[in-house]
């Protein structure tokens, strides 16, 4: 390592990526970023700006670095999805530690590749499964393995997706089509699946799932409603209006109609919104990924998890969860955790840590604060590399399980592991 303690490259320097980067600004003492491979001039320029990279370290395809000896110990590797399984392998053919975002891959065999390419390598893959390492997790984590719920009989767990949020990311967005990215339980839930593995501390042995695209499609589109919302007679009785999305409540997702990395004004947005995918009708796309799914997981020894993924709610992301032991029931809604006693019939908040109010990496809760902070200190050695928590094993055993699911809602069968 250098003396800025860990030296990285940031490979895709969209929205995720350029997150992750921030750390290294908070915390210049443990890490820098010094190269940074983006084809988009805009968004490449912006990480040059903000880290002070050298011309020489700026690259349009990450291509060109495999080419060269290795410039920094670690890449954060932040591509499209269909992207991941060829660039993490050569990054880690030519030694570089990775964070890698999730999914792993788009198809099952790139992930058990990816996985191996790691460990042949003796590098450090750490998955961005960024629930894992937030403290509202670790304090659920600890209290199950605490013994305090006595024997875990079951899990259930929602995804509330949100109705703006699936509109803009899995209908008119990148992940809205199968061939282009992944199957929506890879592409949004792995994280869930991960997260209720993680918590279970038990191998899944068998798996049902039903689901399917129950909205968002032709046969639903209000009588009157144009092909895009600027030019829509009934676009103000439309909750999934692009206007509304986009113009009257201006957030990161603007950026992505305009496709900048700074924050457009409202005429640059409306400009795009007669052009961009971004202005479609939500029922006029070329999308095929369901809006609503269920799992079923039955784990060793017995213990049970349901888990519910719904595209159309009020809430954005923030997940519920109940736990069922034999001693005891954990209730989580994605801030306070609600520890109920059979046998006192008393419940107990369980307090936890928050991020740091100075960090700006507050995305999931902190987690992506926690996860960088994890990741960067797994590389310096301040931990054996088989402790970090989404290692490449676990994240595959996970990702596994998504496969797994997918294949049993398709044929309508229970798939055993």
């Amino acid at each position: 390592q250098s003396t800025w303690g860990l030296t990285l490259m940031v490979v895709g320097a969209g929205n995720r990526g350029s997150i992750y980067t921030k750390y290294a600004i908070e915390q210049p003492e443990k890490c820098k970023v010094v190269a940074v491979c983006e084809p988009r001039e805009l968004y490449r320029n912006k990480i040059q700006e903000l880290h002070k990279i050298p011309n020489e370290k700026c690259f349009n395809k990450w291509q060109e670095v495999i080419e060269l000896p290795k410039i920094a110990d670690a890449v954060i590797i932040a591509v499209q999805d269909a992207f991941h399984h060829e660039c993490a392998i050569a990054f880690a053919n030519k030694g570089y530690h990775i964070l890698l975002e999730k999914p792993m891959a788009t198809i099952e065999s790139q992930c058990r590749e990816i996985a191996d390419a790691a460990r042949n390598n003796n590098i450090i893959l750490q998955v961005c499964h960024v629930l894992r390492y937030t403290p509202y997790t670790q304090a659920i984590k600890k209290t199950v393995d605490s013994g305090v719920l006595g024997q875990i009989i079951s899990i259930q767990h929602l995804e509330p997706v949100g109705f703006w949020h699936m509109a803009h990311s899995y209908v008119r967005g990148n992940w809205r089509n199968e061939k282009e990215s992944s199957f929506m339980l890879l592409a949004k839930s792995c994280h869930d699946i991960d997260w209720i593995c993680y918590i279970m501390g038990q191998k899944c042995e068998s798996v049902s799932s039903f689901g399917s695209l129950l909205h968002f499609k032709k046969e639903n589109k209000p009588v009157g409603g144009g092909d895009r919302c600027l030019n829509c007679a009934v676009e103000s009785k439309c909750p999934y209006s692009a206007k509304k999305i986009y113009m009257e409540t201006k957030t990161s997702f603007s950026q992505t109609v305009t496709n900048t990395p700074t924050m457009p004004d409202i005429e640059e947005i409306e400009k795009a919104l007669q052009t961009s995918p971004y202005g479609r009708c939500v029922y006029e796309c070329d999308n095929d990924v369901v809006d609503n799914q269920v799992v079923n997981m039955q784990f060793k020894g017995g213990a049970t998890a349901s888990f519910s993924m719904v595209g159309c709610t009020e809430s954005v992301c923030i997940r519920k969860t109940r736990i069922f032991g034999s001693l005891g029931e954990l209730q989580a809604d994605g801030h306070e955790i609600k520890h109920y006693d059979f046998l006192t019939r008393k419940s107990t908040i369980i307090p936890y840590e928050l991020a740091p109010e100075t960090t700006s990496l507050r995305g999931h809760d902190g987690a992506d604060y926690f996860l960088m902070k994890a990741f960067v200190e797994n590389v310096l050695g301040s931990v054996d590399k088989t402790q970090v928590l989404s290692n490449a094993d676990e994240s595959l055993a996970s990702h596994l399980l998504c496969f797994a699911a997918e294949r049993a809602r398709k044929t309508n069968s229970v798939v055993t592991l």
